[in-house]
């Protein structure tokens, strides 16, 4: 324990944003990173537990060693956190800016206090180690001689094709897209994560062997056969990209879209991909109105302020919840309390316990949105909707983005030509990462559904030891 009294010497400091004013205007980044002394007081909150639930299957997916790397930052040892770091996860620098950080939930510290700062600490860490130089490729003493194919180029199937990579295997990724990252790249905004960062990320991975082919539909442009027989083994981490569409009166207006189509067009047009987004996928000028209240939704928020929204509304079905943890999720659990985001704070109304009926508007495009208030009643242990009567409302509505989370892996020709069992949710079922098909091994959201980033990283890692432990049998 590098500071016996750290966390009653120092109290946590949030990270602070860039003005909404000026944050804004642009899509960069909008986090303002704390200074080396004020991180290393932070790191010196760090009560060193003995036992530290803050990598617990409660705290961090990927059991990063925290208390370890926070001693570390603390003491001045930063190329030995760094280290660390990188021993269990992949992409801190991803993590670090994106994950909702359930280790801070589990932290100690939460059950009368505040948390450590952990996931700040962690982005520290790994920025200080690409600036100075001691994040290097990985290359492996020998190569195996065998053959692995990685479908997908998100969080699971990067790291999965690093980690095989450095095992000595012939890495090759397949991406439909025209740039790798996956949901990186085309789901999460630059505000949140510039694609700088993971460019650099996929530079190493280049130089450790690992090859892209990009622009390559899996299953369309190349089929399951060819795969299956050109390489020795394959690791599908396509995610769970189908979403959870809103079948009510109206729906087919074409400016209702899905959260990810509007996206994905913003982050193409930031990195030239594609010219500015049509009609359909801009909110600027426009009434819009976000359905579902997640991390999704809460994007579109923040892109529609940018794209220079008139108003935007967002709507939850289920009631506004709890401001403190509530009983039903103790400690160490993910606690569910209301939050807010930093998109959020740049302007929305928001709207609990509300239920869309149906969608009303002229010739192509929806102009209103019609819903009502519901209650949550619990009958024979299931939660269900109950309409609650005289309040129905309507919304003005330009633009309608449809976030209400996403079902399961798709299942197209790849699925089905390489003959795959999937579970009862339609997710593709596995045995320690490995399919109904000896010969190909899933992970990431494509067998979890969607999830968190950091779950994804953990699946990749754990399914690329799998497909090590098979190849050399």
């Amino acid at each position: 324990m590098a500071k016996t009294k750290g966390f009653i010497d120092y109290t946590r400091q949030n990270v602070s944003y860039r003005p909404v004013e000026q944050r804004v205007g642009d899509f960069k980044e909008i986090e303002i990173p704390l200074t080396p002394e004020a991180i290393g007081q932070q790191a010196g909150r760090c009560a060193d537990c003995g036992i530290p639930f803050c990598h617990s299957a409660f705290g961090c997916p990927v059991a990063n060693r925290i208390p370890e790397f926070n001693d570390m930052v603390y003491m001045g040892q930063w190329r030995q956190a760094c280290e660390n770091l990188h021993s269990t996860n992949n992409f801190p620098e991803i993590t670090g800016r994106v994950c909702p950080a359930p280790c801070e939930t589990a932290c100690t510290l939460s059950v009368n206090d505040e948390p450590v700062l952990i996931r700040h600490i962690e982005f520290q860490i790994v920025e200080r180690g690409f600036a100075e130089g001691w994040i290097v490729p990985l290359k492996p003493a020998q190569k195996t001689g065998k053959r692995v194919a990685v479908v997908g180029s998100g969080p699971a199937g990067l790291a999965a094709a690093q980690q095989l990579s450095r095992q000595g295997h012939s890495v090759t990724v397949f991406e439909r897209d025209d740039r790798p990252g996956g949901l990186l790249r085309y789901g999460i905004p630059d505000f949140k994560l510039e694609k700088s960062v993971i460019d650099r990320r996929l530079e190493q991975m280049a130089q450790e062997g690992v090859e892209f082919q990009t622009g390559v539909y899996v299953g369309e442009d190349i089929s399951a056969g060819y795969l299956s027989k050109r390489y020795d083994a394959i690791c599908l981490t396509t995610g769970a990209w189908q979403p959870r569409d809103l079948p009510v009166p109206g729906r087919g207006f074409e400016n209702i879209v899905f959260a990810m189509d509007f996206l994905k067009r913003q982050n193409q047009v930031i990195s030239a991909e594609a010219p500015e987004a049509s009609s359909s996928l801009n909110a600027r000028g426009k009434h819009v109105i976000v359905i579902g209240g997640g991390d999704t939704g809460s994007d579109c928020v923040g892109t529609s302020r940018r794209q220079g929204a008139t108003s935007v509304t967002q709507l939850e079905i289920l009631p506004k919840p709890p401001d403190v943890r509530p009983p039903d999720t103790p400690w160490p659990m993910w606690p569910r309390t209301m939050r807010t985001s930093s998109s959020h704070q740049e302007g929305c109304k928001r709207m609990w316990g509300v239920m869309t009926t149906r969608f009303s508007g002229a010739e192509t495009r929806v102009s209103q949105l019609h819903g009502l208030q519901v209650e949550w009643v619990k009958k024979n242990d299931q939660w269900k909707v109950v309409e609650v009567p005289g309040t129905e409302f309507a919304l003005q509505a330009d633009l309608v983005l449809l976030a209400m989370g996403f079902l399961h892996v798709e299942h197209g020709p790849l699925v089905s030509g390489l003959g795959l069992e999937l579970d009862d949710r339609g997710n593709i079922k596995v045995s320690d990462y490995q399919t109904s098909n000896p010969k190909v091994f899933s992970a990431g959201d494509a067998v979890l559904g969607a999830s968190l980033v950091v779950r994804a990283i953990d699946g990749g890692r754990k399914a690329a030891e799998a497909i090590h432990r098979w190849l050399l049998r």
